[in-house]
């Protein structure tokens, strides 16, 4: 194991054709948590998303081609694991995710292994609606049932893991869409490890356009009942020791 990030945060930052935002999301990554480092992961972007990461400051892994937000995490807690950090916060590249939650989540890891940046928890203003709003609000309560703790946002992927979740996403981590988000819940669930939620606002795009729209994302969290499924029928390592 290094020790380049030995007892610090890494701040990975997925990011695919986000040239028009990445700026951005490295300075306020840097105002909110300014000790942290941080690594942009370009998941093969066509645009000048890891030549303005790098002029922003960041550390920038480029991947060949677009792996999605699983494959790209993916590197990053394998980085994280090899140069010895003790926790990981995901922020997406697009914005949406407000850094300024950053130390909430971190103080959660102080009794828990991962914490979820809740959208819908009751801080801040951000709406889904219709169909996508409604696969959301079943998978919530879903995987609130299985995790034994109120989960409100399921699906969000900012949040934050501590050294015992690092060790274990770095070996097993899925690369299917929302397999980011919910398998990973059932593979920490399996695996041992303690999930908490943390009520955060979230920020509209201003740049770029989502990967999924609507329909198509309603649709594919309807998908991920099936992933999850499928996840609490297969084998993960178990942590023994439950404390962080």
């Amino acid at each position: 194991m290094g020790t380049r990030g030995r007892g610090k945060v890494l701040v990975v930052v997925p990011a695919y054709n986000e040239a028009e935002a990445i700026a951005g999301v490295v300075a306020s990554v840097t105002r909110a948590v300014p000790t942290a480092d941080i690594l942009v992961v370009d998941d093969g972007s066509c645009d000048a998303t890891s030549a303005v990461a790098r002029a922003a400051g960041a550390r920038v892994a480029t991947l060949p081609f677009n792996l999605g937000v699983g494959g790209a995490m993916r590197t990053g807690f394998r980085h994280a694991k090899r140069e010895g950090y003790s926790a990981v916060v995901q922020v997406d590249g697009d914005g949406q995710h407000d850094p300024a939650f950053i130390p909430q989540l971190l103080a959660a890891l102080e009794h828990h292994d991962v914490a979820v940046g809740a959208r819908f928890a009751g801080t801040g203003d951000y709406v889904v609606r219709g169909p996508r709003r409604w696969a959301m609000r079943g998978l919530a309560s879903g995987m609130s049932a299985l995790m034994t703790t109120r989960l409100d946002d399921a699906t969000s992927g900012f949040r934050a893991c501590g050294p015992r979740a690092i060790s274990v996403y770095a070996q097993h981590y899925p690369a299917e869409y929302l397999g980011d988000t919910l398998e990973t819940l059932v593979i920490a669930r399996k695996s041992g490890l303690t999930v908490t939620q943390v009520p955060v606002a979230m920020r509209h795009r201003n740049t770029g356009r989502p990967s999924h729209g609507s329909a198509r994302s309603s649709v594919e969290l309807l998908r991920a009942g099936c992933v999850v499924m499928l996840g609490l029928v297969r084998e993960w390592p178990v942590i023994a020791d439950s404390s962080p």
